[in-house]
């Protein structure tokens, strides 16, 4: 798992890398779309970005992984998000969108988790990595 100072580092390159390519480069990662994932702080109330990627996107709805490289805690973004699920959202350089976050119900993870490490097989790798069971997250478009 890599260390927090690491994630931080490869987050800010990623958006570096958009900005200066005026979104060309950087909106995937291994055939899957990137996104950029704004939350508010849990414990600050402050608005955080991170770049994740999204192995499945179902019509407006998008699966993310908090798989944090299989290590053995949440990322923050998750525990922000489950806290207050209201987030924004930028999908492939696009536009800002509203969006809400919700865990995937348990059921709704035994359908999607073939699904999601068909698309990156690195998210079962990760899986063996960590006693916890990663979370999925579907973001859907706020009304």
């Amino acid at each position: 798992m890599p260390p927090n100072l690491a994630l931080k580092a490869m987050n800010i390159a990623h958006r570096g890398l958009l900005r200066a390519s005026g979104g060309k480069l950087g909106n995937s990662f291994s055939g899957m779309p990137s996104l950029e994932l704004t939350t508010v702080g849990r414990k600050s109330g402050r608005s955080h970005t991170v770049m994740l990627t999204a192995p499945l996107v179902d019509g407006d709805t998008i699966v993310v992984v908090a798989s944090r490289g299989g290590g053995p805690v949440h990322p923050a973004w998750y525990l922000n998000l489950r806290d207050r699920p209201e987030v924004d959202v930028s999908f492939r350089s696009g536009p800002r969108r509203r969006m809400n976050a919700r865990m995937a119900t348990a059921e709704e993870r035994a359908e999607l988790w073939p699904k999601v490490i068909a698309r990156y097989d690195g998210y079962a790798a990760y899986q063996q990595r960590t006693t916890r069971e990663i979370p999925l997250v579907l973001l859907t478009p706020r009304d």
